[in-house]
């Protein structure tokens, strides 16, 4: 694990653990230093921030496909993909294989982050290395030769504190890949 998966994990084991005791002491009203504490009150608040931050990056994900014209493939875990040239004869990806893409990572707004034609070609293998865990996700619903625009909520990409270089905190980030080659492991 990655370090930047590994601050992400224990950001949200934090908020997780934070948010458990909170709402394991009950709904009771207790005063500390003379002021009065609402455990249920608090839990409400961070459900709602939550659902405000899902909310906005959905609409986001949603203007952008509007102002592309283009069909994407919404997941249950918030990914979106657009398969713009699909592959006649590739193997399609499990875990465990070995992919290698070639790739462009912007933002929303169309900032390039990241290129293979900087940075090179990616060789990692799905569901094991420290890649953005929504391009694992993303990838097991394509095949070796496809081309495809994958969208990734930021809980599924650099989550609340970006990457710290050039993705900022809570944003969607954008994956224009190409599926190089796929190696099937001995599991698969």
């Amino acid at each position: 694990m990655g370090v930047k998966n590994f601050i992400n994990r224990g950001l949200f084991l934090c908020v997780t653990g934070l948010f458990v005791f909170l709402s394991s002491c009950g709904t009771k009203t207790e005063k500390q230093d003379g002021n009065e504490f609402n455990h249920e009150k608090v839990k409400q608040q961070f459900v709602k921030a939550n659902q405000q931050v899902v909310v906005k990056e959905n609409d986001e994900m949603d203007y952008y496909q509007k102002s592309h014209q283009m069909t994407f493939v919404k997941t249950t875990s918030g990914i979106r993909y657009y398969v713009y040239k699909a592959s006649t004869k590739g193997d399609s990806i499990k875990n465990d294989d070995i992919v290698k893409i070639n790739y462009t990572v912007s933002l929303l707004d169309g900032t390039e982050c990241y290129s293979s034609k900087t940075d090179g070609s990616k060789e990692f293998r799905v569901g094991m290395e420290n890649i953005e865990n929504g391009l694992h996700k993303a990838l097991l619903f394509l095949k070796s030769g496809d081309k495809a625009l994958i969208l990734i909520p930021s809980h599924l990409a650099h989550g609340l504190l970006g990457d710290s270089k050039k993705i900022p905190p809570q944003s969607p980030i954008v994956y224009d890949i190409e599926i190089l080659s796929v190696t099937k492991t001995q599991s698969n």
